[in-house]
């Protein structure tokens, strides 16, 4: 492309000569030229009528401002709007947390009120700079991950302690009868139809006929009537091969199959079957071995190993020869 230059005054001429490539970056030269002049005339103009408040433009000012105001409110309010459903969440969580919180101190024992004492705090001031709205949606998406750890940590625990504390309601710890004195103890002794050295496999309960009788831990009812030793019986099964048997009873208030809780009333005292009088012939059995109950009653809280009675004292050897204990044997 020629470009020919003619001045009047001078009567002479200049040509000039543009290549493609040189006509190229003329002509963004001269755009970037105008831009730069179009925005700071722009920036003049806008600011000066922003200033001095110019009719026209200062309408246009206010509008394009207006306009502006409203885009940022607009992501601020739905910047808002989400952080208040993300704090909606949260507290949520936080009351859920609470209430696990309480369940499981309660379960621990410890009193709720002491975990929600606030901690002590302090220290010097140092000052920083404003959270942005990034980071502190960022903090708060770190709350929301931690508090669903430890709802779920809270969550294990309490499973952990609600089974715990079923298993120890399942060991006979309670007295099958309240306040009653205890006559004869597990061991040897002389029994009272023969008058020879027998083994006495439970703990005998010395009270009136109709004192109640109570399940001395939750379980099920396999067997409930009358038996030729025990008179009227109950046996409750409580899992892991323990079973505990109640004799003697003048009434039964349960049945087979029946699922019992830990301090029921189950039957009323009794003298019934192979009896001299009125009283609880309460046993523990684990894994079909009779067990001394006052091991469970002491509050041992778990079976200990299965253990044979105590030999019997060495001058009573030739009686206890023409005794066989066999394994359906059932002393009173």
């Amino acid at each position: 492309m020629h470009f020919i230059i003619t001045d009047a005054r001078l009567a002479r001429s200049h040509a000039i000569h543009l290549s493609g490539t040189r006509l190229v970056l003329a002509l963004l030269t001269l755009s970037l030229v105008l831009m730069l002049m179009s925005l700071g005339l722009y920036q003049w103009v806008f600011l000066k009528a922003a200033r001095e408040h110019w009719p026209v433009i200062g309408s246009l000012v206010r509008v394009v401002a207006r306009d502006e105001f409203e885009q940022r409110d607009r992501f601020m309010r739905e910047n808002l709007d989400a952080m208040a459903r993300k704090l909606g969440d949260m507290q949520a969580r936080m009351m859920q947390l609470d209430a696990l919180g309480e369940r499981v101190s309660g379960l621990a024992g410890i009193n709720p009120q002491d975990l929600k004492t606030p901690p002590g705090r302090g220290g010097a001031l140092v000052e920083g700079r404003p959270l942005s709205l990034q980071e502190l949606q960022s903090t708060l998406d770190d709350l929301e991950r931690l508090t669903g750890e430890r709802t779920d940590l809270l969550t294990v625990m309490e499973s952990r302690l609600i089974d715990q504390r079923l298993k120890k309601m399942m060991v006979p710890t309670q007295a099958p009868v309240a306040g009653a004195p205890i006559g004869s103890r597990f061991g040897w002794r002389i029994d009272p139809f023969t008058g020879r050295q027998a083994l006495h496999t439970g703990l005998d309960f010395e009270a009136t006929v109709g004192t109640p009788i109570v399940a001395a831990a939750g379980g099920v009812v396999v067997t409930a009537g009358p038996h030729p030793e025990y008179g009227n019986m109950v046996e409750i099964d409580h899992g892991n091969g323990l079973v505990t048997r109640y004799g003697h009873a003048s009434r039964l208030l349960v049945k087979k199959g029946d699922l019992v809780k830990r301090g029921q009333q189950i039957a009323l005292v009794g003298s019934t079957g192979r009896s001299t009088g009125p009283h609880l012939h309460f046993e523990v059995l684990v894994q079909g071995v009779q067990q001394d109950p006052q091991k469970f009653l002491a509050g041992a809280g778990k079976p200990g190993p299965v253990q044979a009675a105590a030999p019997p004292p060495a001058p009573l050897a030739q009686n206890l020869a023409q005794v066989t204990l066999l394994p359906g044997h059932r002393p009173n």
